[in-house]
């Protein structure tokens, strides 16, 4: 048999007759994409993903189809083939739609695989569902009780009634599991990492790195590790004791050092660290307030302080008598809360915008008026004094909301010629907090740090973004442990879902757009928490709700639709997209009406992932000799299925050859069937 030579980007190569160059190619480990080539059918040629050019004519040629001639010169990897690959990926990624990941792993800051570990969840397997949370979430017991719950507020769930109680899976994981597992490290690099504050992103940057196998001391001004949370979250929300001391313990067990009451610009210097690690983390967080911007403000009380001195005190406090607290957002709900519970006589709210504005979680508002907080809207300070009896008056401007700000909300604007006062024994500002740099640190117009500072120093946590969420700050210092061990030694992290098709937002869909992975989808209703008696709310700090047990999660876990590809660790249009630069969102246009057929019990054909490449079709036929699928309609619409809409009969359980020869999950088994 006379082999055929011919250069693949200048590499002498061999083929046998009949022998198409992609098959040369992976035969050589040259680098083609291909979606629509199976090897144990006939040549589909559909999707040009495989595309090289012939040198001398110029042609560009599906490598699927085409065979060698001798001599011939194919360019694999040159720029044109490139972007002529890129461009039919471009176009498949344009008419695909499904969801590569859930909208709430998406939505989730810290990009935590939130479908697996509710399934564990459901399944009781709790301690695999730490270790998934664990990945992202270092510290998954305070965050599974005081996360703002973004995950939730994406969940498709909310199309039919209320959305998953996701963050109750992993507050319960956590605190059943936290004591047996511990995560086993790598060997040492030798390399050496200081980090300044103990707070949430100090702490996150500290487990990454030490999963990274680089040493860590962390020094943090206070006296206790957890910034904020153990200083800003009140007792009631966060226990200190039997929650977040309980998992810090974790960081001295994985070999973290300590040192308190090191203040960076006093007793801490940047240049000492630099000169003695290897590289330095700034986690100094928020901890300067912001002011009202009114007359007389300096009488108020700032928000974190007064949150502060009463974690500091042991939760004690002389009662506050009449309260008014300034803000909308849940420092400013965990100041009211508080007030409650130190004994005042009244705990007042006001708020420039009105309730649809607030920032603050709907829970803490709920909760706070239960405890019998009173909220005012559409009031602004504009001056605090005091009277003769040494009471504080606090005058208020009535306000309207005009036109949206940069916000998105619509911006309150003042009604000429209407003011009042309100009388109070104590005024607590929670406007907001921002960063108060150490001096000599340089910062942006804003008054936060760079992420990255050069010299092998980097930042992370409220101190890079303003004052954010815990999540956030974890998914901060995560984000500054990478670029510290990639600067030391050269490690690369891959990027985060670069390719993610969507369907889009729950607000923008209907029942009819959503894929049940089981049936018409139908559950009861979301599991409420249970919460102690309103009185003991009232008098102590007592931990307010209880954590959900194994057998609620069991029914919670069944309302999840699992919206996320079931092929989304395996689609080679995912695959290939990420390796040549493709984008969803490269060429917009129309796409398919989504249509989904779930009758089958261990089948789910999703049309709406369909490239159309037809291997499905020629598998039926030529592998399986069946032939059950076909082409439907033409042009546009063009789709697969099966004679008269008759669906996958129930044989196809036992043979399932589409669905394995599918590139995109467009056939895909059930998650809920065992394979």
């Amino acid at each position: 048999m006379d082999m055929i030579e011919f250069f693949l980007d200048g590499r002498k190569v061999t083929a046998r007759p009949g022998e198409t160059i992609l098959e040369v190619a992976r035969r050589e480990n040259i680098y083609i994409p291909s979606l629509c080539r199976e090897e144990r059918i006939t040549k589909t040629t559909s999707c040009f993903v495989c595309v090289v050019q012939d040198v001398k004519t110029g042609r560009f040629l599906p490598s699927c189809a085409a065979c060698p001639a001798p001599g011939q010169e194919i360019a694999v990897s040159s720029d044109a083939v490139k972007e002529m690959r890129k461009t039919a990926l471009d176009l498949l990624l344009s008419e695909h739609c499904g969801d590569c990941e859930a909208p709430c792993k998406m939505a989730c800051p810290a990009h935590a695989e939130v479908e697996e570990y509710v399934r564990l969840g459901k399944e009781g397997r709790f301690l695999e569902a730490l270790q998934v949370i664990k990945k992202r979430i270092p510290l998954p017991m305070s965050v599974g009780r005081v996360c703002p719950r973004f995950c939730e507020k994406e969940c498709r769930r909310n199309i039919t009634g209320e959305p998953v109680a996701i963050n109750e899976f992993k507050r319960t994981a956590a605190d059943l599991e936290y004591e047996n597992y511990l995560e086993t490290l790598p060997a040492e690099t030798g390399k050496r990492v200081a980090i300044v504050g103990a707070g949430p992103a100090g702490l996150s940057a500290a487990y990454y790195l030490r999963m990274e196998g680089v040493a860590v001391t962390v020094y943090e001004m206070m006296p206790q590790p957890g910034g904020m949370l153990r200083y800003g979250i009140p007792e009631y929300r966060l226990p200190k004791k039997a929650v977040l001391d309980r998992e810090l313990a974790h960081f001295n067990q994985l070999g973290v050092q300590f040192e308190f009451g090191r203040k960076l610009g006093e007793n801490l210097s940047l240049d000492e660290l630099k000169k003695s690690y290897d590289a330095v983390i700034l986690a100094v967080g928020c901890w300067r307030a912001s002011g009202m911007r009114c007359e007389g403000e300096e009488l108020a009380v700032q928000g974190i302080d007064f949150l502060r001195n009463v974690a500091m005190n042991g939760n004690t406090a002389p009662a506050p008598g009449r309260v008014i607290v300034i803000g909308g957002g849940n420092t400013a709900m965990d100041c009211l809360r508080t007030a409650v519970r130190l004994g005042s006589s009244e705990v007042h709210c006001f708020y420039r915008r009105t309730e649809a504005e607030m920032p603050a979680e709907r829970l803490e508002l709920e909760e706070a008026a239960e405890e019998g907080v009173q909220f005012h809207y559409l009031a602004a300070p504009v001056r605090l004094a005091k009277n003769s009896e040494g009471r504080l008056v606090l005058t208020f401007q009535k306000m309207e909301l005009g036109e949206p700000d940069a916000s998105g909300r619509r911006k309150p604007v003042p009604v000429a010629g209407c003011e009042f006062e309100e009388v109070a024994d104590t005024v607590i500002a929670a406007i907001g907090q921002s960063t108060l740099a150490p001096a000599g640190i340089p910062v942006d117009k804003r008054g936060n740090l760079a992420a990255e500072m050069g010299e092998n120093v980097f930042a992370a946590g409220d101190c890079v973004s303003g004052a954010r969420t815990v999540v956030e700050a974890l998914q901060s210092g995560r984000m500054a442990a990478e670029a510290a061990v990639h600067a030391l030694t050269g490690k690369v992290f891959p990027a985060e879902n670069p390719v993610n098709v969507t369907r889009g937002s729950w607000q923008d869909l209907t029942v009819a757009d959503l894929v049940f992975q089981n049936g018409s989808g139908e559950t009861g209703p979301r599991e409420k928490l249970s919460c102690i008696p309103l009185e003991e709310r009232k008098t102590s700090f007592h931990e307010v709700t209880f954590t959900m047990t194994p057998e609620q999660l069991a029914q919670e876990g069944a309302r999840c639709i699992e919206c996320s590809c079931s092929d989304k660790n395996d689609c080679r249009l995912r695959e290939h997209s990420v390796r040549c630069g493709a984008r969803p969102d490269a060429i917009t246009g129309a796409k398919q009406t989504m249509t989904f057929d779930n009758r089958h019990p261990v089948i789910l054909q999703d049309r709406g992932k369909c490239i159309k490449c037809g291997v499905c079709v020629k598998v039926c036929a030529e592998v399986v000799n069946v032939a059950l699928l076909s082409a439907q309609k033409r042009g546009f619409q063009t789709c697969v299925g099966t004679a008269f809409d008759q669906g996958f009969p129930a044989s196809c359980a036992d043979c399932g050859e589409c669905v394995k020869a599918c590139p995109t999950g467009a056939l895909a088994f059930k998650k809920i069937a065992k394979h």
